[in-house]
């Protein structure tokens, strides 16, 4: 009986017909087509401007930066490559010190940003005395060094603010400084405190003394101008300011000490 129902029903099942594709005007066609298009680009930046930095900060807060753009563009400039990673332990701690001494004294106390330093950098800009430089931290060189290209125009430095607010978020300070050290140009082709200590002091990283780390950390401004192997008078001075300050700034260097 339900057999015969069920085929009873289905002779009166209206067929089913296929729906009609709605057809746009010629303009209004092409203005969709272009909008997928748009639409698919503008997820792929999303997802390779974005998406892509923010996996690679959750990656780097536990494994090597392997490279940087800008080790493989001095490569393709023809520089070479001399870098050795090497952990927290295996970098004398007055390192780190010379480098909060030499490059960003608060460091230990703010958020990524110097905001006092960028609004006096800003200001000499707006006056008209130099180019707009000066205000960069820590975090935000280590955010440009490991994601971003050589430069100073301001589509760069917004990646780099957003980068910056990534790394402060997800890395402890420690490890800020450790892939800075590890990553940053210290001569020409030489990357990482540990290769620049084999290359102008003969030794590994831990066994730096204050003034071999005060001398990298003076040639951090102009790596491939200046020279921790062979300072000049300038360097030497520099160097000699950095020793100094290490033993005047205290507190300041307790997330690195």
């Amino acid at each position: 009986m339900a057999r015969a129902a069920r085929r009873r029903a289905s002779r009166w099942r209206l067929p089913r017909l296929p729906l009609p594709r709605l057809a746009l005007p010629g303009a209004l066609g092409r203005w969709w087509g272009r909008r997928r298009w748009w639409s698919k680009i503008l997820w792929g930046l999303f997802a390779l401007l974005v998406l892509a930095p923010l996996a690679l900060t959750v990656v780097y807060r536990v494994l090597p930066v392997p490279a940087t753009p800008l080790m493989v563009l001095r490569l393709f400039e023809g520089e070479g490559w001399h870098r050795d990673w090497v952990a927290w332990s295996e970098i004398a701690p007055v390192m780190a010190k010379a480098t909060v001494a030499a490059e960003d004294n608060l460091f230990c106390r703010h958020d990524g940003f110097d905001w006092e330093s960028m609004q006096k950098a800003w200001d000499r800009y707006q006056s008209g005395v130099g180019r707009l430089r000066g205000g960069s931290t820590i975090s935000n060189q280590t955010a440009k060094n490991v994601f971003l290209w050589d430069g100073r125009t301001f589509i760069r430095k917004g990646f780099e603010a957003y980068l910056t607010v990534m790394i402060e978020a997800l890395w402890p300070k420690r490890r800020i400084m450790e892939v800075y050290l590890n990553v940053v140009e210290l001569g020409p082709g030489i990357y990482g405190v540990e290769a620049a200590s084999q290359a102008y002091f003969g030794k590994s990283a831990a066994q730096l003394s204050a003034r071999e780390a005060s001398l990298l950390a003076a040639v951090l401004p102009n790596p491939r101008g200046w020279s921790a192997g062979k300072p000049s008078r300038y360097v030497a001075g520099r160097a000699a300011t950095i020793q100094r300050r290490i033993g005047q700034l205290g507190d300041l260097l307790d997330c690195v000490s």
